[in-house]
């Protein structure tokens, strides 16, 4: 018996077809993929890139802007001036006091020269005063209530507790504020010297005055020995 094959009946006409379209789809996922991937990456780094960029910038304005805040701040804190400070050191042109004397008399020797050539006084002699009184304290107080630099009884304080024939002994005085002020205490404290040398004629006796009561010539003495000490004029008793 012949039996012919029709080999045309048992094949599927797009076998050849479905049997490579599993790997073309594979390849085509393949690139696909690596192409997206390149562009994800590409995107990735330029967004990176600009972020990175603007932070950049950002702190190297800060850095500026803080700089700037700084220099203003140390500007305002410190401003710099040139105006000279009377009766300092540095007014070393109008001082005639003796350089003989402690850095605490000579930092208000502006105000003791001034004071004095207006009053008539050696400028030593106040600074010996000064010296003896208060040793250079502006704010010095004493046991009896005496104030300042030149030790002088104000109308307030412990001195408005001593009382005269006429009322309080001191009661036409400045205050203990008035009397801190080193200037104002000079001022007053050289006036009053200079009113009791023309009432007595003798500047011991006007010392004699000036100081504490009841100690004679004690004070007056010590006052000259200070000035013959730092000054290089010798003061007469």
């Amino acid at each position: 018996m012949n039996i012919t094959l029709n080999r045309t009946s048992h094949i599927n006409p797009g076998a050849g077809y479905l049997g490579t379209r599993p790997g073309v789809l594979i390849l085509c996922t393949f690139l696909s993929a690596v192409l997206l991937s390149s562009f994800l990456y590409l995107i990735s780094s330029k967004y990176h890139s600009l972020i990175f960029s603007d932070a950049a910038v950002n702190e190297k304005n800060e850095k500026i802007g803080s700089k700037s805040i700084s220099q203003q701040t140390t500007k305002d804190q410190f401003p710099h001036t040139n105006q000279p400070i009377q009766g300092a050191l540095s007014d070393v042109e109008s001082c005639l006091v003796s350089n003989n004397y402690p850095p605490v008399i000579l930092q208000w020797c502006g105000f003791i020269t001034s004071y004095a050539n207006q009053r008539g006084l050696p400028s030593d002699l106040v600074a010996a005063m000064i010296l003896q009184e208060s040793g250079g304290n502006p704010l010095a107080y004493s046991n009896s209530g005496a104030v300042g630099l030149m030790q002088i009884m104000p109308r307030d304080g412990i001195a408005s507790s001593f009382n005269c024939v006429n009322g309080p002994c001191f009661g036409n005085r400045p205050t203990t504020q008035e009397l801190q002020n080193p200037e104002y205490n000079i001022a007053y404290g050289t006036k009053l010297l200079a009113g009791l040398y023309h009432q007595c004629g003798d500047m011991r006796e006007a010392l004699k005055s000036y100081g504490p009561k009841d100690v004679g010539y004690f004070y007056a003495d010590k006052v000259f020995h200070i000035f013959n000490n730092y000054s290089s004029v010798t003061q007469s008793n």
